[in-house]
């Protein structure tokens, strides 16, 4: 089934419609024959599994009794994410659901903030890194899956030469910029390119020195994906090795946020950052 693919949104707002139907005392079977479907596709749609089209909405907002005119507004944006058809539709069949939903997070934030602590973020990368890493995935990558992969992730970068691009952040620990990955010639190109980039006005791009000794446990690396009024909507992506898990619920957002803003407060200065970067990258140019 098409629609049969959970997105941060539809979780999000599946789960505000059924709050709102229980709250006005609605059963399934009659939130179901008002849209002319059934028990099955109201409880589809109440966990995320299936997209809410704008007149269904309307319909079940109207049903609900829901009278703020705000949270309508919002409810609403959160429905029009299955309406617009994106670069990596072509792909859609061939890429595993969490990275669709990844690929569509980005696509469209007004803000992404990152912590990683093994590898240069995906969207910073330049492609003999991207490969590189790409190469050592725990799955092994035919040649075509490779260098489609490799396509798909530098095509990503494109959000950054939109008219409206996100302002990114990423705090990267020391042993990301020092790590070999590639080789010494890549690592130093790879470098050069992190330096380039944090020129930029809207990224910013920080380093934990090895030397610091304050410390913010986050259990591993993590996205924070941001979106402004009327969706008002944060979404926090944690990577595990068999997929993702898109958080969000207000205090698991509220506690990733804190401890980006603590990782934010150890890490060098951008400008500092930038300097060790290059230090780092004439090193690994000399050997």
């Amino acid at each position: 089934m098409g629609n049969a693919r959970r997105t941060a949104r539809r979780r999000r707002l599946g789960s505000e419609l059924r709050a709102l139907r229980e709250a006005a005392s609605v059963s399934t079977e009659e939130a179901a024959k008002a849209i002319h479907g059934d028990k099955t596709k109201i409880s589809r749609q109440e966990t995320g599994l299936y997209r809410t089209t704008r007149l269904e909405l309307e319909v079940l907002l109207n049903l609900y009794k829901a009278k703020d005119e705000k949270q309508r507004q919002w409810l609403i944006a959160l429905s029009a994410e299955g309406n617009k058809r994106n670069w990596w539709h072509r792909h859609s069949e061939t890429l595993p659901n969490h990275f669709k939903e990844t690929l569509t997070l980005e696509s469209d934030a007004a803000s992404i903030a990152t912590f990683q602590s093994r590898v240069v973020p995906g969207l910073l990368q330049t492609q003999a890194y991207a490969t590189a890493v790409l190469t050592g995935n725990a799955q092994p990558l035919s040649e075509e899956q490779l260098n489609l992969s490799v396509d798909i992730r530098m095509s990503r970068q494109s959000i950054f030469l939109r008219g409206n691009p996100p302002q990114y952040a990423t705090v990267l620990t020391e042993g990301v910029v020092r790590q070999q990955i590639g080789g010494p010639q890549v690592m130093a190109d790879q470098l050069r390119h992190l330096a380039a980039l944090s020129q930029t006005p809207e990224l910013a791009i920080q380093v934990i020195p090895y030397a610091q000794r304050r410390f913010t446990n986050t259990g591993g690396s993590f996205i924070l994906y941001s979106y402004p009024a009327p969706l008002d909507f944060d979404v926090v992506q944690v990577s595990y090795l068999g997929g993702d898990l898109f958080l969000d619920e207000a205090e698991a957002v509220a506690k990733y946020r804190k401890a980006f803003e603590e990782l934010r407060a150890s890490a060098l200065s951008v400008p500092e950052s930038a300097e060790l970067i290059s230090s780092i990258a004439h090193e690994f140019e000399r050997e």
